[in-house]
Parts: C-alpha cells; sequence; structure tokens
C-alpha cells in the first residue's frame, strides 16, 4: 500500500501558514521524511461563496503548488485532488501536466474528474451539461497530444490543425479517474491506469450527483462491477491503482488514535485490491499539521510496512 496525504485545506478555518511559501516547503518536505509516497492538492478555481459557506473549501491552485512541492521534495509524487479536466482547455492541461512530470522526474500522477459544481461551470464559461463529452474528448487529447507531432483534433469548441507540444513526458503519467459512477468505472476500464472513488454519505451523494459509498461491502460492489470492465477491455486487472482511505477517522496526534483499526482497515482494503490510501491532517496549525504527519508516519506507515 502506497499512502497519500492531501493538503489539509479541506475544512476550515486552516492556519493562514499553510498559504505561505514556506508554510508549503515544510509540510511536504515532513510529509516525505513520514513515508508518505504522494502530496496531493484540491481543484477548486471559481468556487461559488454558497458552497464554501455550505462547507466547501479554499483551494490553492494544484499546478503551481505541486510545483512547489516538486522542487523541495525528492520522491514524492505529485496528485491533483482531483482536476476538473473540463473546466480547461485540454492543450493547456496537457501542457502543465508535461511540463511538470518532465521537470519532477516522472513523478505526477494525473487524477481527473467531471466534477460537479454547476456555479464554478458558469464562472468559468464551460456547459456543465456537456462536462461528459468535454471529458472524453480532453482525454483524447491528452493521449495524442503527449504521443505525435502535428497532431489534429476537432473538438467541441476548438479546432487544432497539427500541434506539437514539447517536452513530452514519456512514459506519460498515469491517469486515474475519479467518481463512483459506472461511466467512471467504464472509463476506467477502457483508457485508465487507476480509480479514485470517493467516500460518500446519502446527502453528500445527493449533492455531488453521484453513487453513495459509505461501507467496504459498497466499494467491494464497485470493484467487482469494475473487474469485469476491465476483463472485457482485455486488460490486466493487477495493472490498475486503486485509490481509497480507510473509514477509520481521528486526529494521529492523539493517545486514542485507532491505530490498530487503521491498519486492520488497510489490510482488508488491500484484499479488495486497493492500492493507494489517502490520509487527511487537520490544518488548524502549520504546526499541528506537520506533527500529525509525523505521528501518522510513526503509528501507521512504519508499522504497515514493517508488517
Amino acid at each position: 500500500m502506497k499512502f497519500s496525504v492531501t493538503y489539509p485545506m479541506v475544512a476550515g478555518p486552516y492556519d493562514p501558514a499553510l498559504l505561505t511559501g514556506q508554510g508549503l516547503i515544510r509540510f511536504s518536505q515532513a510529509a516525505e521524511r513520514a513515508g508518505f509516497d504522494a502530496v496531493s492538492f484540491t481543484d477548486h478555481p471559481a468556487p461559488t461563496d454558497r458552497w464554501l459557506k455550505a462547507g466547501g473549501h479554499d483551494a490553492l491552485d494544484p499546478f503551481v503548488a505541486l510545483s512547489y512541492c516538486a522542487a523541495a521534495t525528492e520522491r514524492l509524487h505529485l496528485i491533483p485532488n482531483i482536476l476538473v479536466l473540463p473546466y480547461r482547455n485540454p492543450f493547456v492541461v496537457a501542457k502543465a501536466v508535461a511540463s511538470l512530470d518532465v521537470l519532477s522526474g516522472g513523478r505526477f500522477i494525473l487524477a481527473v474528474a467531471t466534477g460537479y459544481l454547476r456555479g464554478e461551470y458558469r464562472a468559468l464559461g464551460v456547459d456543465f451539461e456537456e462536462r461528459n463529452d468535454l471529458f472524453d474528448e480532453a482525454v483524447e487529447v491528452l493521449f495524442g497530444i503527449w504521443s505525435d507531432d502535428d497532431f489534429a483534433y476537432e473538438g467541441r469548441h476548438f479546432l487544432a490543425r497539427g500541434q506539437t507540444a514539447n517536452p513530452k513526458p514519456v512514459p506519460r503519467p498515469p491517469l486515474w479517474i475519479g467518481g463512483n459512477s459506472r461511466l467512471s468505472r467504464r472509463r476506467v476500464a477502457k483508457y485508465g491506469d487507476g480509480w479514485k472513488p470517493f467516500p460518500a454519505s446519502g446527502q453528500l451523494a445527493t449533492t455531488a450527483r453521484t453513487p453513495p459509498l459509505e461501507t467496504v461491502a459498497d466499494l467491494a460492489r464497485m470493484l467487482d462491477e469494475l473487474w469485469v470492465l476491465v476483463e472485457e477491455q482485455n486488460r490486466d486487472p493487477a495493472s490498475f491503482d486503486i485509490a481509497f482511505g480507510p473509514n477509520v477517522g481521528g486526529d494521529p496526534r492523539r493517545d486514542d488514535f485507532p491505530a490498530e483499526a487503521y491498519l486492520d482497515a488497510l489490510a482488508e482494503l488491500a484484499t479488495l485490491g486497493v492500492t493507494w490510501s489517502d490520509a487527511g491532517v487537520p490544518g488548524e496549525s502549520l504546526e499541528g499539521a506537520i506533527e500529525a504527519l509525523e505521528r501518522f508516519g510513526e503509528t501507521v506507515i512504519a508499522p504497515h510496512r514493517a508488517g
């Protein structure tokens, strides 16, 4: 099992020190020392005020933030969690991803999804109802411009008559597809390298317009369906990454943090084919977040790898 940590701006209030370059560097270096394999950043370029006040969260631009992390670390993988692919022209995405992947020595993992916030789509001038078509054509463009010169493509809102973009990432970054829907799993089976579902209660599932995922049994059923789809595409299930964390909470700094239960949950997920586990740490202070990274490394990552 590999471990990633999402930058702790996903709940408020968070420490303003997290919005400094030095704070970001200290966090990413602490994550690397603690044994984490990746750091991730959410993608919300233009959330509505209503969403923020209803429990949403601020976000740094993932490409800018991950560039800081790349320069400050040596082995951490770099993951947007997750990039809403239809928000941007796919050629712009391809250039940003290729640049960061090449400069980091091949440490980028492109995790993408369609997103669900209509207000953010409107602010960015993208038709929410076109999101699935835009997603699929974006993937075609990414794979094409990363492998071919004089690449041509007619999109819904652009026309490429023969483009060449260098540097090309070789090999291309893994493509993880997020979301709980059957469409997401069909995409994973067809052209993805990994699946990144997310825990969703009934209420959150309604808000995010996605099937609920509340238990390990829910995940197991979805994975059973994924493996059938993978076999239909004549692909090897062992070649896929599955990113999902245990439903075991708590602050790793607390004496009552259920480390043994966490390790047991990791073992159960591993039997289902889960290969990456994403952890969260509190963000009310930078120092506290760094301490939580250290404690998680001591109580979860090190024992898991030793076992």
